[in-house]
């Protein structure tokens, strides 16, 4: 027999938003930074179009977007609800720990038992830090880049310009070419493994992305 399942709202509006537009960022970034490290339509001498130009200005309005979405999730983590807390993302109590564990064996195919979770699991939230900070990294490094362009300047000293004492400007665009591989290596377990734990526990997770609401059967932790 079915268990009941309680409509729990989950993800706050801001967090959604944050989310979708994160995902718009980043396609558009991937994209034009892509044809920035390789101008395949730039290949005749002769070509006068400003593909260029649009590539690098979309970039660069992409990574403000980024920046801001950043600045305000972390602002959410300290004033969101319970599932957007910071502190899902740090699994220092020992619940924590045992619950990580768990969902890893899980994710691992070594346990057949789902880490029912209204919220991030233990593993998800300790995921999602790391992410946040190869972001924070890419958006550092980027206007980094693009500092050299600017000739400094207070502004673009702060955001990213005081790497390059720290880095070489090829070690930074390496490492900023790398990440976006390790990004989308993410998206492409983050989209499979959401749909899996849909699937496998039948709470609307995919769903909850858009309209908040997961449905629980008082297995989950909280």
């Amino acid at each position: 027999m079915s268990q009941e399942r309680i409509r729990v709202y989950v993800w706050e509006f801001p967090v959604r938003l944050v989310h979708w537009l994160n995902v718009l960022a980043i396609v558009t970034l991937a994209v034009t930074g892509l044809y920035i490290g390789l101008p395949f339509l730039e290949t005749n001498p002769e070509h006068t179009s400003y593909t260029m130009g649009w590539m690098r200005f979309l970039h660069l309005v992409a990574g403000y977007l980024l920046l801001m979405m950043l600045i305000v999730r972390l602002y959410w983590a300290f004033v969101g609800n319970r599932y957007a807390s910071w502190r899902v993302w740090f699994p220092f109590t020992a619940q924590q720990r045992r619950d990580f564990w768990t969902a890893l064996k899980y994710y691992l195919f070594i346990s057949r038992k789902p880490p029912y979770a209204v919220g991030h699991t233990a593993v998800a939230g300790f995921t999602y830090l790391i992410v946040y900070l190869l972001l924070l990294f890419q958006v550092v490094s980027g206007f980094a880049l693009h500092s050299q362009i600017k000739h400094g300047g207070f502004i673009w000293t702060l955001l990213g310009g005081w790497l390059l004492s720290v880095m070489h400007v090829q070690t930074i665009r390496l490492l900023h070419h790398l990440v976006l591989y390790v990004l989308a290596a993410f998206v492409v377990l983050h989209i499979y493994v959401a749909w899996y734990l849909d699937t496998a526990e039948r709470n609307g997770l995919m769903g909850s992305i858009f309209g908040g609401y997961k449905f629980v059967t008082g297995k989950e932790w909280e």
